[in-house]
């Protein structure tokens, strides 16, 4: 027997899927996270579903990995000490960073630190021009002067960024092999490895990120792999990228700026696997935890993806979905909004007295109050106990007993006391809140980016999300949610779907009417050959490796470009002479105008070389057609329905195919609970999804 092992450690669970490669038989698990060493949240998961699974270690075939560790070293400062080394005269180009700003009116903003302070910043003489002309040649004794510096300065890291290296990176290589052999022991991350795209300051910063987290994310992975080993598990440990793929432990420790958002992409990709099932092609997905809520969209059937990401203090800030502060990361990465309402979110009272949900968070330690871990502060979770829609008795199959009175204590000292309410008044705005800030999340996901939600299936997952996913689908007006079987756990199952990937791209300005097709072609095939011999060093075969070409274009004189997907095949004069056609086209459905006069480039080449991976069989239910019993009734908050009523709840695995009931309706199940509200259907598909719809009279 060979089995597939998937861990996605959160803010408050970490949780684990293992699925047999034969049969398609899935087991789960779920524990508390570990913040203070997440690799023993890990390790109490995968010991816990192999023993529960009775699966031997050995059995393993491959363990696919999420984490926000890359995310969590950054914002917590828990980095290398890192040098930074670019072009002569261009030491403060971390200092001066951009002249954007979050809020533009904020008199006393102060731009976020820099992550390698200016006394670790060194110039090295040469200079290239923006063609990649030698202006000045590299001096090799200036770099060996900087290498002594830093010695002298005790970096455990360094980041190369010299100037319009992305045209030629002979330099660059250089300086890092010098550097190498000075400083031995000292990983070197080189921008014409790591972002090899024009605009210094977001290459720079990339490459600075990667080199600050190299070391802290290189012990995380040694760890785990060791831990696995000594557990037996001999199976090769895959990581999640920001973009949407796996790649291996080896590749993530050196370029881990690539998982920075390895955690929440793997329910995105989720969600897009599914919607290939469904044989729908336009899905949202809303995944809410114990700490944040976070929304995506797949259009087409691929997720979208972005190339604008910041990390760090007030990443998520900023206008259109842009973030203007903390770091910015030029890597592609899942397009998704994230905020903090999860389960754990604290719920309190501001000076005006106002109530208010978020953005901190219970988290996994102490928790919320029902979980009798401490906690004081009431919470989202808080707020379901006492609206009758979490069950205290079966809250992860039972393992945790909520207390129901410490959560109603909690609320009526901290929200309902203060405002003069009754404690299920007090709870009902507390959840009432998060949808608003969830509603407001999937609209600017969608609406704001072209996309009308009407258009799409809402898929709801994550511990907490299919609690809220039906009320965020009736005030969105989406005509269906989908729930699939184990949501709580629905981002790891994401985990064994997944393709390796790798992203390369390659800056190419150029007007579109003066394009060299065969110089474009010749580039991109230097990336599929790059691309494909990385997949090969990890078993791919080539006939399992395929390639996605695109390219970035804007109007002449634009700050910001489109992605335009190009055709498969090679780059010749029939795709030139659509693009653009293809880009107005585009730049219409995104800003709502085009400019079909003014002229176009081209800006960068962008390739994704994928490496598929088979995916494991799909399980059918038994069917059992018509209105299941439900196990039990009890007292559940409707506001619509004029508060508590008398609401049948039902057992998620005694539902079969085709079994079909009206809400008010609770399921429960292990990882998650489904609230069904008033004037709502819910079916059960062939493989176990709650297809949920507005009941029409």
């Amino acid at each position: 027997m060979s089995s597939r092992l998937a861990i996605d450690i959160g803010g408050t669970f970490t949780d684990a899927t293992l699925i047999d490669e034969e049969t398609g038989a899935v087991s789960i698990a779920k524990v508390l996270s570990t913040p203070a060493d997440p690799s023993l949240g890990f390790m109490a998961a995968t010991e816990r579903i192999l023993a529960e699974s009775d699966v031997a270690a050995a059995d393993v075939h491959f363990v696919v990995h999420a984490t926000t560790v890359a995310t969590n070293a950054i914002i917590e400062g828990n980095i290398a000490r890192g040098g930074f080394v670019t072009t002569e005269g261009f030491r403060d180009l971390l200092e001066i960073q951009r002249q954007t700003r979050p809020t533009l009116y904020d008199t006393r903003f102060e731009k976020t630190p820099p992550l390698v302070p200016r006394d670790r910043a060194f110039g090295v003489r040469e200079r290239l021009g923006p063609g990649g002309e030698v202006l000045t040649p590299l001096d090799e004794p200036s770099v060996r002067d900087v290498a002594a510096a830093l010695r002298d300065a005790g970096v455990e890291s360094v980041a190369v960024c010299l100037l319009h290296a992305y045209v030629d990176p002979a330099h660059e290589r250089r300086v890092g092999e010098i550097l190498a052999d000075e400083l031995p022991g000292i990983p070197i991350s080189l921008s014409s490895d790591v972002a090899p795209e024009f605009r210094e300051y977001l290459r720079a910063s990339t490459t600075v990120i990667n080199a600050a987290i190299r070391p802290v994310v290189g012990r995380y992975l040694e760890n785990i792999e060791r831990r696995l080993a000594d557990a037996g598990v001999a199976a090769e440990l895959l990581v999640m990228q920001s973009s949407g793929g796996v790649f291996g432990a080896g590749a993530a420790a050196q370029k881990p700026v690539f998982m920075v958002e390895s955690g929440p992409a793997a329910g995105v990709i989720a969600s897009a696997n599914l919607g290939s099932v469904l044989g729908k092609d336009d899905v949202i997905s809303f995944d809410m935890g114990g700490t944040t809520a976070k929304v995506g969209l797949i259009q087409g059937g691929t997720p979208s993806v972005t190339k604008d990401y910041s990390v760090g203090s007030h990443a998520s800030a900023g206008v259109g979905g842009l973030s203007l502060s903390g770091y910015p990361v030029r890597t592609p990465v899942i397009d998704l909004v994230e905020i903090g309402a999860g389960g754990g979110s604290i719920a309190w009272v501001d000076s005006g007295g106002m109530l208010r949900v978020g953005p901190r968070s219970a988290g996994a330690d102490p928790g919320p109050v029902c979980y009798r871990q401490g906690g004081t502060e009431p919470t989202v979770t808080d707020a379901n106990v006492v609206l009758g829609r979490l069950n205290p008795s079966y809250f992860l199959g039972g393992e945790i007993a909520l207390d129901v009175d410490g959560a109603r204590r909690a609320i009526a000292e901290r929200c309902a006391e203060p405002l003069g309410l009754d404690v299920v008044e007090a709870a009902n705005g507390i959840v009432e809140i998060a949808n608003a800030a969830m509603v407001n999340a999937l609209h600017l996901i969608s609406v704001q980016r072209g996309y009308d939600p009407r258009d799409f299936v809402l898929v709801g997952f994550g511990g907490a999300g299919p609690v809220h996913a039906n009320a965020i689908q009736r005030d969105c007006e989406v005509p269906t949610l989908v729930v699939p079987p184990a949501p709580g756990i629905f981002s790891a199952t994401g985990l064994l779907g997944t393709d390796l990937k790798r992203d390369s791209s390659l800056t190419l300005l150029r007007p579109l009417e003066d394009l060299d097709v065969e110089e474009i072609e010749r580039a991109f095939a230097a990336l599929e050959e790059t691309g494909a011999a990385e997949l090969a060093r990890e078993g791919l075969p080539q006939e399992r490796i395929a390639f996605v070409r695109q390219v970035d274009m804007r109007y002449v004189g634009q700050s910001f470009e489109l992605t335009i997907p190009l055709e498969g095949g090679a780059f010749d004069a029939g795709q030139s002479g659509a693009l653009r056609e293809r880009f107005h086209a585009e730049h219409d459905r995104v800003y709502g105008f085009s400019a079909s006069s003014e002229p176009v480039e081209l800006v960068s080449l962008r390739l994704t070389t994928v490496g598929r991976i088979e995916k494991p069989p799909l399980r059918t239910l038994e069917r059992s057609a018509g209105t299941p019993s439900p196990k039990e009734q009890r007292q559940v908050f409707f506001a619509e329905a004029g508060g508590f009523v008398e609401c049948p709840i039902h057992d998620r695995y005694g539902l079969g195919a085709g079994a079909s009931f009206a809400g008010p309706a609770v399921i429960e199940e292990l990882d998650s609970t489904v609230v069904v509200h008033p004037g709502f259907g819910v079916e059960i598909d062939d493989v176990g999804n709650l297809v949920i719809r507005k009941e029409h009279a």
